[in-house]
């Protein structure tokens, strides 16, 4: 494994993401961009949601990025009769020692697969809100910090609505990116047959990874710069969606924060030390898209959030590298590198 200094170089992250993206690859055959999304909502300190009809590879997904990692993980079946303390753990009193005892819940882990998420009730829904935000917990008052990394990982099937509960928008709005793996090239079906026809990949997946790596890593995203015409451009297209015709809910204010973090982990994984609008660009339907509620008339008209956003992107200026403004101008633009990296709350206690 990489020996690390004291804070991660941008070598050490493209080689250290090049060996987790192959691994998840080796798993989820002929979805590269999906593979890509992933590592970049870990490294921007973000959670994914992923929805699709079943089948496609949604928990293998997740499993597969989590197998990849040296770290703690828990998958909760979320179900109509999931309680919330199942989640976040509940406090037991000791009849020896006279006392509470608290137990950690499954999301004591540093990554939380969360399967069918939509199938669990509001209630049990909003135990995820706390611990996603601020991650800490708070039971009877106190405060337990979560581990470090901390990420979800949530899939759901957004065609089968019997038996479910639609994520609200404050959950939704939880989750950096959401993606749809989508049915594979006959290719990579055929390729599929022929690696999973006699066992599961993931019983063979090794980790490739330490998470102390990914904590120093995700250090090195947060000194990735973003020029102030950048960061302008980012302002302009969430403030797009909030007076857009087709739109009666905009993006909030996180969606802007999410989407710049997104941004410079994507930059990272391109091996730069800045931000491009490019890297903007492309992840603005992942990271705005989910968090839209279309009106009545654009629903009528088929008109999706994903389409809104692309239009908003086609229609917003992109700034150029002469673009100045408060901070000073973007880097010179240098040609974009391949798509595939190369081809604690105060007062929270620590479990």
């Amino acid at each position: 494994m990489t020996t690390y200094d004291e804070r991660a170089s941008l070598s050490d992250l493209t080689t250290t993401a090049e060996r987790i993206r192959r691994s998840v690859e080796g798993v989820i055959e002929g979805k590269p961009e999906v593979v890509r999304l992933s590592l970049t909502v870990l490294l921007a300190e973000g959670h994914l949601l992923i929805e699709d009809v079943p089948g496609v590879g949604k928990t293998m997904l997740a499993k597969a990025l989590a197998r990849s990692i040296d770290c703690s993980v828990r998958r909760i079946q979320f179900t109509p009769d999931l309680l919330p303390s199942d989640i976040t753990g509940v406090s037991i009193f000791d009849q020896q020692r006279k006392e509470f005892e608290f137990k950690p819940g499954a999301i004591f882990a540093q990554i939380v697969i969360g399967d069918e998420i939509n199938r669990a009730s509001p209630k049990t829904q909003s135990a995820l809100l706390e611990s996603m935000e601020e991650r800490q917990v708070t039971i009877d008052g106190e405060s337990y910090e979560l581990p470090n990394p901390f990420m979800v990982v949530a899939t759901q099937n957004p065609v089968e609505m019997e038996g479910t509960y639609p994520l609200p928008e404050a959950q939704r709005d939880r989750f950096m990116a959401r993606v749809s793996i989508g049915y594979p090239s006959p290719q990579a079906e055929l390729q599929m047959l022929d690696i999973h026809g006699g066992v599961s990949p993931l019983d063979d997946l090794q980790p490739v990874a330490h998470a102390h790596e990914i904590v120093k890593l995700v250090e090195a995203v947060r000194s990735v710069h973003v020029a102030e015409a950048v960061r302008r451009y980012a302002v302009d297209l969430v403030a797009a969606t909030r007076s857009h015709p087709d739109l009666r809910l905009g993006a909030s204010p996180r969606a802007t924060l999410h989407l710049l973090r997104a941004a410079k982990a994507s930059a990272a994984l391109a091996g730069r030390e800045f931000a491009l609008p490019d890297d903007v660009q492309s992840l603005a339907v992942a990271v705005l898209a989910h968090r839209l509620l279309p009106t009545a008339q654009a629903q009528l008209n088929r008109r999706t959030a994903e389409q809104v956003v692309t239009d908003i992107v086609q229609r917003t200026p992109v700034p150029t590298s002469g673009s100045r403004g408060t901070g000073g101008g973007m880097p010179p633009m240098p040609p974009m590198p391949p798509a595939d990296f190369g081809r604690q709350q105060p007062g929270a206690r620590r479990l």
